[in-house]
């Protein structure tokens, strides 16, 4: 599976104190940005501007990056002093250097390091900042849309009307950015409550641009008719108010020539338009939004005697097995968005020392009141040690710890912003016990600012996950309530043992940053920083 992108973000670098590799003058710095396409592989995808004589640059050009939410991208910044006008930079002095990732550039917003050599030892002198913002503008325009006098196209009924919004490209070309709903069978028409990116190509400078509208009578077989045409833009669209509507003639050159007392095709008129911001991933995010991953493993009997090369829990000589290797994969893109990067993980289906009871909701770390794990590492040394600790046992049973989460994402909803959202990983080797139970936990998390990731180990049949994860359909309770959204992501592991590393995290975590999204713009909620400022 392709990343996606999810957006475009520019770098901004400044360094501060930098090393003085010249003699009776200061180091002229550049900037390169390298990035890792895996292994030890780094390659260059940018350079900033030489700026002479300076020991605490500002660098104008920016670097621009498309940014994937569910890959981890690995960046390094190098700085060097530029004395020779050659390509090649081997040949001048090195300043330091930063190595980081996306993920952290843009959870922190502002990211400020000291340099460091080659060989990982600080470079005594210099720090980095790098500042990142999204290239995207995000506002849409809400219009409240009125028609009437339309030209009848159908011989056996009203016409279906709908619009279609044309900008003007560089090229002098009409671009169309948006398409209206259809009407059905009327000529007096309302069209309330739709939006349109209309603006995001125009710009505030812009709003005197022209924007064409073409008004269509819809035709099942697609041989629609053209009602009309009028020319406006954003600033006429934005005058309009209910009480002194902004009205639109519509003409039809072709009509227009064969009548002549032909005086229009109709009346668009705008009774409202409201240009609003719709926040994106980005914006939440680097606005303060915290991703609280939790981990839940399976530890039932069916995955086979760990000390077993045919256990899915048997851990080979490479230290690896498809738990840890899922653990990973997820957790390595999720923890740079956790500011403290501390995680819980807990098991489920073992019985537990020292009362060898089955327990579908224990702390790999033992530990109830602090079942927090320090980074992915933390998790799967708690893992490691919690395995030969416990008893497989059975049944399979999610809804305990899907219920201990919604506790928490719960208790975030009474903050009223978006400062925290929740991503459950649980990795399981079999068909689910408590189906019912877990249909109906999983339509309450669907109230929830939560997302869970469910991914399936060994050769079982996992038709019942599909079945949870709400693509093919609305997920509905035993008792009928249905998901107000769908949260629920799953993948088998053996759909990518012979695939990239990545890729099983790029497939898992596609839809979660268009989940977060859904959520907060459902629930109104802003960024945590715009909702402090605005308070």
């Amino acid at each position: 599976m392709a990343a996606q992108c999810v957006t475009k973000v520019e770098l901004c670098v400044s360094c501060e104190n930098l090393l003085d590799k010249d003699v009776g003058s200061k180091s002229d710095p550049l900037c390169v940005l390298l990035m890792n396409s895996g292994g030890h592989q780094w390659f260059e995808i940018n350079r900033t501007e030489r700026i002479s004589n300076c020991l605490n640059p500002k660098f104008s050009k920016r670097f621009l990056v498309d940014y994937y939410f569910e890959l981890v991208q690995k960046l390094k910044f190098g700085v060097y002093d530029i004395d020779n006008k050659t390509i090649d930079l081997s040949d001048d002095d090195f300043l330091g250097e930063f190595e980081t990732t996306m993920g952290q550039i843009v959870a922190s917003k502002k990211l400020t390091r000291p340099l460091v050599m080659k060989n990982g030892k600080p470079a005594g002198k210099g720090t980095i900042t790098i500042t990142a913002e999204e290239v995207k503008d995000n506002r849409v325009a809400l219009f409240e849309v009125e028609a009437r006098k339309l030209d009848n196209k159908d011989f056996f009924g009203k016409s279906d009307p709908y619009l279609e919004f044309y900008t003007q490209t560089a090229d002098g070309k009409w671009q169309l950015v948006h398409r209206t709903e259809v009407v059905q069978n009327i000529i007096y028409s309302m069209w309330r409550g739709w939006k349109t990116h209309l603006v995001s190509s125009i710009v505030s400078s812009k709003l005197k641009y022209t924007v064409h509208v073409e008004c269509y009578d819809y035709d099942n077989d697609g041989s629609h008719d053209l009602i009309g045409i009028f020319e406006t833009n954003m600033e006429k669209f934005q005058e309009a108010t209910r009480a002194s509507p902004a009205e639109f003639e519509c003409f039809n050159q072709k009509k227009k020539q064969k009548k002549k007392n032909y005086k229009n095709s109709g009346i668009v008129c705008v009774k409202h338009c409201q240009v609003v911001r719709e926040y994106s991933f980005l914006d939440y995010i680097m606005g303060g939004c915290q991703l609280n991953f939790t981990v839940g493993i399976d530890f039932t009997g069916s995955n086979g005697d760990p000390r077993s090369p045919e256990s899915l829990h048997y851990i080979s000589p490479n230290g690896m097995n498809e738990y840890l290797m899922a653990i990973w994969s997820v957790g390595a893109v999720i923890q740079d968005y956790d500011t403290d990067k501390m995680f819980p993980a807990f098991g489920f289906g073992a019985q537990i020392p020292p009362t060898w009871q089955v327990s579908h909701e224990f702390p790999l770390n033992f530990n109830p009141s602090n079942p927090f794990c320090a980074g992915v590492q933390g998790i799967v040394d708690a893992y490691r040690t919690c395995l030969p600790q416990v008893r497989l046992c059975g049944p399979t049973n999610f809804s305990p710890i899907i219920t201990h989460v919604t506790r928490f994402a719960a208790a975030a909803t009474s903050q009223q912003t978006a400062s925290q959202y929740f991503v459950l990983l649980i990795i399981t080797d079999g068909v689910i016990t408590d189906l019912d139970q877990t249909r109906q936990a999983i339509v309450n998390a669907s109230r929830l600012p939560m997302s869970i990731i469910i991914i399936g180990v060994g050769g079982a049949d996992f038709g019942a996950m599909e079945f949870l994860d709400g693509d093919n359909g609305v997920l509905r309770s035993p008792t009928g309530e249905t998901a107000v959204r769908d949260i629920v992501q799953f993948v088998p592991f053996r759909n990518f043992q012979n695939a990239p590393k990545e890729a099983l995290a790029q497939s898992i975590l596609a839809e979660v940053p268009q989940q977060i999204v859904a959520y907060f713009n459902m629930h109104k909620l802003r960024p945590p920083d715009e909702s402090s400022s605005s308070s």
